[in-house]
């Protein structure tokens, strides 16, 4: 990189300052890059992370499921209830009609 050459001390001293703020970002970039430690734990906390996302989906989806379980169990009660007047009148009217049959065979 080419600069032109600084006419003043001040100017020649901006310069070195500027100069030596880049080298310190480079060098915290660098320094960054190799510490494959912090980079290995960061990845671990966002693999974390999304990892318990995914399980509070999934167990949102649960109590969803179960809930409609719940609700397709509470239909099926309410459809045996209604038919339980039907199951009576049809367990009355058989044990009518065999005491009817019994009664007419004694009768013979």
């Amino acid at each position: 990189m080419t600069t032109p050459e600084p006419s003043t001390g001040r100017e020649l001293q901006e310069e070195i300052e500027q100069t030596r703020e880049r080298l310190g970002q480079t060098v915290e970039e660098l320094v960054a890059k190799a510490d494959v430690k912090a980079r290995a734990q960061a990845k671990a906390a966002e693999v974390k992370v999304k990892a318990q996302d995914k399980a509070a989906d999934v167990k949102n989806r649960a109590v969803g499921m179960s809930g409609n379980v719940r609700q397709s169990q509470l239909v099926q009660r309410q459809l045996a209830q209604g038919r339980w007047p039907l199951v009576a009148v049809v367990a009355g009217a058989i044990l009518i009609g065999s005491s009817i049959v019994v009664r007419r065979r004694q009768q013979r």
